[in-house]
């Protein structure tokens, strides 16, 4: 219940404080602190009794010659929860320091308690880390997912729900890694400096569970600078919702800790398999979300599905699709422009007055575009030849190089 080094500094410190000197036993009436640590270790026979009977007791000169271990004072019983877990003696004549047993009692038995909620909350904090690890490393082959869910039911927590994964990725903005430049999507600016992040990170924890309340949502460290959630959805489908409390939380991320925060977010999932894709498909968002989008501070992986297949096939084959497709559009001066209409006009179904809102442009500007890409492409936007197209746009979107159109 109580640790060595929590009893030795509690005695320490009281001790130096009221100028008589304080020890405390364990249960088994072991010394574990004492203002005298020549005496830590030592056997204090007073404390048995105290053990036993849970009542203070006081000892003069004479009757603790006749105890091994006691000098003359008082011995108080600590105790936790109805049970006597060790004792706390002060060491002086009983007149002397009779007023201060009960004072040094009550405040080392509160020290108890929050050492032992301290530690607790320790606890399950590693322990959720470990549940979020555990399901973003799943191997199906290594371990069993029913060892998996019976460990999260160990900790109130359902994975057969339907929930999505969703990675936050915590950084400090460009300043302060030297890049001169603002975080990416951060209102943060040179004249804020970020407090200490060993401090603000708990904090940021303690803020992203604030904003994903249900009981059964699982939010934890997954590394350093990463923080995962298993968000619990009450439908089958994961709604706007979701991205706009991300979002929210990149703002106050900024704006109260002066810290850079994207998130990324996965699909639907029931099973513990699910929920590793779920979880990887939230990393992927992010990583493709921010050559795709590198302004936008949260990724969903249902809006970049053809890019993370495009990903998956190698640098080597985008550059050859490219080369192939789109090679006389890649050489226009405004190729960014011509490239988000072409991603544009596919992604809003072919249609003039969907792609053009997307786009916020004139029907006939549209129009004017897609003239001037099928032209020098020689190819249709209004067949299949504008898939390949359209492909090819998302490759060079996944360049390295990649310039977002800043004009529409």
């Amino acid at each position: 219940m109580l640790s060595p080094s929590l009893a030795q500094e509690i005695a320490g410190d009281t001790s130096a404080v009221i100028g008589f000197n304080v020890l405390i036993t364990d249960s088994e009436g072991t010394v574990i602190g004492s203002g005298d640590r020549s005496r830590v270790g030592t056997f204090h026979e007073a404390s048995v009794e105290v053990l036993r009977t849970q009542e203070p007791a006081t000892h003069t000169t004479a009757q603790a010659q006749s105890l091994r271990g006691v000098r003359a004072g008082v011995t108080l019983p600590l105790v936790r929860d109805g049970h006597a877990v060790g004792t706390v003696g002060i060491t002086g004549t009983p007149a002397q320091v009779g007023r201060f047993g009960l004072l040094v009692k009550r405040q080392t038995e509160i020290l108890m308690r929050e050492s032992v909620l301290l530690r607790s909350r320790v606890l399950r904090e590693r322990v959720l880390e470990d549940l979020i690890v555990d399901v973003a490393s799943y191997d199906a082959q290594v371990v069993e997912p029913d060892f998996i869910v019976f460990r999260a039911a160990e900790l109130g927590f359902d994975l057969r729900l339907s929930r999505v994964a969703i990675a936050m990725e915590v950084t400090v903005p460009d300043e302060e890694r030297g890049g001169g430049g603002r975080g990416h999507g951060t209102g943060y600016t040179g004249g804020r400096r970020p407090r200490d992040t060993a401090l603000v990170r708990p904090e940021l924890l303690r803020t992203v569970r604030e904003a994903f309340p249900d009981p059964q949502d699982i939010v934890a460290n997954a590394a350093p600078g990463w923080i995962g959630v298993l968000h619990r959805l009450r439908g089958e489908a994961v709604d706007a919702g979701v991205a706009a409390v991300c979002g929210r939380l990149t703002e106050v991320a900024d704006v109260r800790y002066g810290l850079v925060l994207r998130a990324g977010i996965g699909e639907p999932a029931s099973s513990v398999g699910g929920l590793h894709d779920s979880y990887q498909d939230a990393c992927d968002a992010l990583r493709l979300g921010a050559r795709v989008a590198p302004g936008a501070p949260v990724h969903r992986i249902g809006d970049l599905r053809g890019h993370q297949l495009l990903a998956a096939v190698g640098q080597h084959t985008r550059a050859r699709l490219l080369a192939l497709t789109a090679v006389e559009l890649r050489a226009q001066p405004d190729w960014p422009v011509l490239r988000e209409t072409v991603v544009a006009w596919c992604e809003n179904g072919f249609n003039l007055v969907r792609a053009s809102a997307a786009l916020h442009i004139h029907r006939n500007t549209l129009v004017y575009r897609m003239n001037k890409i099928e032209q020098i492409s020689g190819r249709s936007l209004r067949d299949r030849g504008a898939l390949s197209l359209y492909l090819a746009c998302l490759a060079d979107q996944l360049d390295p190089t990649h310039v977002p159109s800043t004009h529409r």
